[in-house]
């Protein structure tokens, strides 16, 4: 094969070992909040002082966590693979590019980023960003979170659906299955006659569309599918 192409996605699955919950476990920073409240255009407009201080937490737990074997594997493939490795995440956080990932593409956004209601430009976040913050660019007082709310568009569709229509292997990590359009991925990569595997703790709402399911903690099963692709 000339040049293979790897197009895989991640999701909250292989961050939740570093400490980062998902929006669906019990007790976490999501369980105490509704996610219209804390994840919506409208919420923000309602009570833009709860939902900057959501992602003030947020951003401060994703500061101190520290990558985990997943992250680091995938970084290994990127780096050693002889081909093309997309690195697409629907994650916030900055695991992957910690683990040495250079290339990741942040549908959803980045916790690491603020962004210009306004002007729409973007800016490195503070540890702490206030209500009425303002716009370096314009100036304008709208700064908020940079993370694709419920909603919105993701980022970079064009090229992650470029990416899909070429690539030879889809892989789908640490993914619920339930957040379009990433949950149509799959398919879109079956479409290209890409082979597709999903790693996953629990199987996802669209693990019967994939031809291998590897179940299992990521942080064992993406290095043991990692050496599989490079020693193959």
């Amino acid at each position: 094969m000339a040049h293979p192409s790897i197009v895989i996605l991640t999701g909250a699955g292989i961050s939740a070992e570093s400490g980062l919950g998902t929006f669906r476990d019990e007790g976490g920073l999501w369980a105490q909040h509704r996610i219209e409240d804390v994840a919506t255009p409208e919420g923000f407009a309602r009570d833009p002082q709860l939902v900057m201080d959501f992602y003030n937490t947020r951003r401060a737990q994703a500061v101190e966590a520290t990558e985990n074997a997943a992250h680091r594997a995938l970084a290994r493939l990127q780096a050693d693979f002889d081909g093309d490795v997309l690195l697409v995440t629907q994650n916030v956080d900055s695991l992957h590019e910690k683990a040495g990932s250079t290339d990741v593409v942040h549908m959803h956004g980045a916790l690491n980023s603020a962004l210009c209601g306004a002007c729409d430009h973007r800016w490195p976040a503070p540890l702490q960003m206030q209500v009425g913050d303002a716009c370096p660019a314009c100036g304008a007082p709208s700064a908020r979170p940079d993370i694709v709310w419920f909603g919105e568009m993701p980022y970079h569709m064009d090229r992650i659906e470029a990416a899909l229509s070429q690539a030879d292997i889809f892989a789908a990590i640490g993914t619920s299955g339930n957040v379009y359009p990433a949950a149509g991925f799959v398919q879109l990569a079956t479409y290209a006659g890409a082979k597709t595997v999903e790693m996953n703790l629990d199987p996802s709402m669209t693990v019967n569309l994939f031809e291998e399911t590897r179940p299992g903690k990521a942080s064992q099963t993406v290095p043991e599918w990692v050496e599989s692709i490079l020693n193959g």
